[in-house]
């Protein structure tokens, strides 16, 4: 028998829907035009494309289907890519569901990126996607460019005005590294948007201020590392999720991002404080859902949140004339490990039910026996959940944990995230033994040690969509 025959019978081609038997019927090609092609917008763009080949009956649904174009799977070369997206756009009917277009390729090809959003196939776009998305060569070139010429809001280009063709329709817009020039939101609504998220935007003050508040469906809003402005104030009555890189390190623009005024957000739920490397003072006047905040501590930067008359600022929570008891979940990352940092918070917000902590450097002592022997008798700790990240078993995490070991009496877990190295018996008993879990005050309580990350950073977080989360620190 020769290579590759290892029947003598011939195989018969089954075309779709039809078993070997003839007998089979094709439910899916019996649904409607209309059905067909909110499956096929579901899938991407190259997938859906190959569907024109499966049968006459597909051959034309592709064309007319709700438009999902983006470039994830087609060649990443730039003259290409450009190609491909004017083939597909000029033979599309239309309407435009999603389209993706990474800006790093768009620099020098505005023109070309203003023709295709005047494409008819992206009538009535609902999703528009304009990241600076690079592969690990493209990034390394561009790191290389900003280190030498910082970036600066008159070296953007203009975000062409053919965008704002789609203002009735977005209900999700991505802007990254594209400035947008005073007078061109002015007067514009957005009525279905609902997901905005900027990166690396130059925009004034009011123009920002002007795009807010033309969003009245706006849920949640992610703003990056942009700049030209100082301070933003939050008026919104639909906004759920807010999530901030303060300060660009890249630019030398002395307008930076500093301030944010939550003015009045009655649905406000999650504020999220993502910076790593830069301060922010946040005021909360009225927010009355507020539920979720994360909260940068570092050496030199740190989050600041005024809540009425009570002040936190770095290790200390000044004027506890005012408490907080919607919020629930809270995450702090730390360079320093401080329990007496975490009990302030706990005070200002004693309904706290979730806790997430991330420190990187040394700790304090964190000795509580003596120092809060008086607090202990008092304060009501209702915390169920903690997650620790990083946990290597020094002297300081040890009595840090052991606090609430103690004393959280309705603590329901408590996970640890380790090293691979330390994933060994020895280690474990170990921190058993010094965390004292045999006499937790919670007896219902479960520990458990893990090697995997525990939680979500601000990394994870890169779109506005990534904030749309009951817990957005679930891993």
């Amino acid at each position: 028998m020769e290579a590759g025959c290892s029947s003598s019978k011939r195989t018969r081609l089954v075309s779709p829907g039809e078993h070997e038997d003839g007998e089979g019927i094709d439910r899916i090609s019996d649904l409607p035009d209309a059905v067909l092609g909110e499956i096929i917008s579901l899938l991407p763009t190259k997938e859906g494309s190959r569907t024109q080949i499966l049968a006459s009956r597909w051959r034309h649904l592709w064309h007319s289907a709700p438009l999902n174009l983006n470039y994830h799977g087609l060649p990443f070369d730039g003259d290409e890519l450009a190609g491909i997206i004017s083939d597909i756009l000029s033979s599309h009917l239309g309407p435009g569901r999603y389209f993706c277009i990474p800006s790093y390729y768009l620099s020098d090809r505005a023109a070309t990126l203003d023709v295709w959003l005047r494409s008819p196939a992206l009538d009535n776009l609902q999703e528009l996607d304009l990241s600076f998305t690079m592969n690990k060569w493209h990034l390394a070139d561009f790191l290389l460019l900003v280190h030498r010429t910082p970036l600066m809001q008159q070296q953007l280009e203009p975000l062409p005005a053919s965008v704002f063709r789609f203002s009735n329709t977005l209900r999700v817009a991505t802007i990254e590294r594209w400035n947008i020039p005073d007078g061109t939101v002015e007067g514009l609504h957005f009525p279905k948007l609902e997901k905005l998220t900027l990166k690396m935007v130059g925009i004034s003050e009011s123009s920002l201020h002007h795009m807010i508040a033309g969003c009245p469906a706006l849920e949640c809003l992610l703003i990056i590392y942009s700049f030209g402005f100082r301070c933003v104030r939050i008026n919104s009555h639909s906004l759920r999720s807010i999530g901030v890189h303060a300060r660009c390190p890249w630019t030398t623009c002395l307008l930076q991002f500093g301030e944010l005024i939550i003015e009045n957000a009655p649905c406000l739920e999650r504020l999220l404080h993502l910076d790593q490397w830069s301060d922010l003072q946040v005021s909360v006047i009225c927010a009355p859902k507020l539920k979720t905040i994360r909260y940068l501590l570092g050496q030199a930067y740190s989050t600041k949140i005024l809540f009425s008359s009570t002040f936190i600022q770095g290790l200390h929570v000044d004027g506890l004339a005012t408490v907080v008891r919607t919020v629930q979940i809270l995450a702090v990352d730390m360079t320093v490990l401080s329990l007496d940092t975490v009990i302030y918070f706990m005070r200002c917000f004693p309904c706290l039910e979730k806790l997430y902590i991330q420190s990187s450097g040394p700790g304090a002592s964190n000795l509580w026996r003596r120092k809060h022997r008086d607090l202990i008798t008092s304060l009501d700790i209702r915390l169920k959940t903690i997650v620790f990240e990083r946990y290597r078993g020094t002297r300081s995490e040890v009595s840090f944990l052991t606090f609430f070991v103690f004393n959280a009496r309705v603590l329901e877990l408590m996970t640890l995230q380790i090293g691979v190295g330390n994933h060994n018996e020895k280690f474990l008993a170990e921190q058993y033994r010094k965390l004292q879990l045999e006499n937790r005050a919670s007896r219902g309580a479960q520990f458990q040690f893990r090697t995997d990350r525990c939680i979500r950073n601000s990394r994870d977080i890169k779109d506005a969509c990534d904030l749309d989360l009951t817990d957005p620190f679930v891993c």
